[in-house]
């Protein structure tokens, strides 16, 4: 590939003195410009690997185009010679402070204007090379970091799914749950990878179950107050078991595993936490968990309608939810009907039979 210089001089017999002068060899390319102000605007659309100023010129001098030219991006390694036959120690060095790499001399002959544009040239390419280099390491570590990351996704998704078949054969809750997250996530205005990160997390709020025994985790109807007990501990379960990852996705689930059954008013549980001592992730997930716990067939209930299902969390908005998060659920109702399973008409199950999920 052809080193490609950027030539900018107000004299036209001096431009084409250079790009002679440059291209000589076959391995530069040169682009002229007798406006540094149009040379700019070309910069800002080409990559260039050398550039070649004039000092004195109309509309901006070499030391402003310069400063300009450095400040686009991708010029901030390029070599930038600056011609002049004012080589004056002032002149030099607010050159080199504006971003100048080295000088060349304005006599045309002069060998140590051949001298220094050959490393002019060479150092060009050089800079190229490691660029190209830098961006094709980064190319790669940036697709073993997407690799990496679609791999903690599907180990995730696939846990939170095997927990889910113990008491849900078809593993959409985990889905919906995290699809109704994501949501509210949006909705509430959190940031575009914190709302990632909550849909891939979301499925893993009741890894816990993994320890409920299975007497009571499909038991068919209303747990006593010592079942109750028992099963309320997968909340403090599931933290413990994804506690102290090194995986940022891991430790979200941690919060949310952890907060997803405490409440607004301060009377959920394991830590009796309330309001905004309740992690984002956690009153958002609590949502979402609900509104599919009730809206869901499980082998101990029937499903609630949806129209019900959206009054229940209206009406515990501000006791069992965090306002915002149902404010933001509810105003995308379509969204939702659209990921909602369908129901045929079924009767309202006495509200002691959801009581697993809630």
């Amino acid at each position: 590939m052809l080193t490609q210089a950027l030539l900018v001089d107000d004299s036209r017999s001096v431009l084409n003195f250079l790009k002679r002068h440059i291209e000589a060899d076959s391995l530069v390319e040169a682009t002229t410009f007798l406006d540094p102000v149009e040379a700019l605007a070309c910069a800002r659309e080409r990559v260039f690997d050398l550039v070649l100023v004039d000092y004195e010129m109309p509309h901006m001098d070499g030391i402003s185009f310069i400063r300009a030219l450095r400040a686009l991006p991708g010029c901030t390694d390029i070599p930038i010679a600056m011609i002049t036959s004012r080589q004056t120690d002032d002149v030099k060095m607010e050159a080199l402070q504006a971003g100048a790499t080295d000088f060349l001399p304005k006599a045309p002959q002069s060998v140590e204007m051949t001298v220094r544009l050959r490393n002019l040239i060479q150092l060009g390419a050089a800079v190229r090379k490691l660029n190209d280099r830098a961006a094709h390491l980064a190319s790669e570590v940036a697709a073993a970091t997407r690799k990496l990351g679609e791999r903690e996704e599907e180990i995730i998704l696939r846990l939170a799914l095997a927990v889910e078949y113990r008491d849900n054969d078809t593993g959409e809750h985990t889905l919906r749950v995290a699809r109704y997250s994501r949501i509210i996530a949006e909705q509430l205005g959190l940031p575009i990878r914190v709302c990632r990160d909550i849909y891939l997390a979301a499925p893993l709020h009741d890894v816990g179950k993994v320890a409920i025994p299975d007497d009571i985790l499909l038991k068919p109807g209303k747990l006593t107050d010592i079942e109750m007990a028992v099963i309320r501990t997968h909340a403090t379960i599931g933290e413990k078991i994804l506690a102290d990852s090194s995986c940022e996705l891991i430790q979200l689930g941690a919060q949310i595993a952890a907060g997803h059954h405490e409440r607004w008013d301060g009377a959920g549980y394991p830590n009796g936490l309330r309001a905004d001592e309740i992690p984002i992730a956690a009153r958002v997930v609590a949502v979402a968990d609900v509104f599919d716990a009730l809206t869901t067939r499980r082998p101990y209930k029937e499903p609630m309608p949806l129209d019900l299902a959206r009054d229940y969390l209206i009406e515990n908005q501000g006791r069992q939810f965090d306002p915002a998060c149902v404010e933001a659920f509810l105003s995308r109702w379509d969204e939702v009907l659209g990921i909602a399973p369908r129901q045929s008409a079924t009767p309202l199950q006495n509200s002691e039979a959801a009581s697993h999920s809630l």
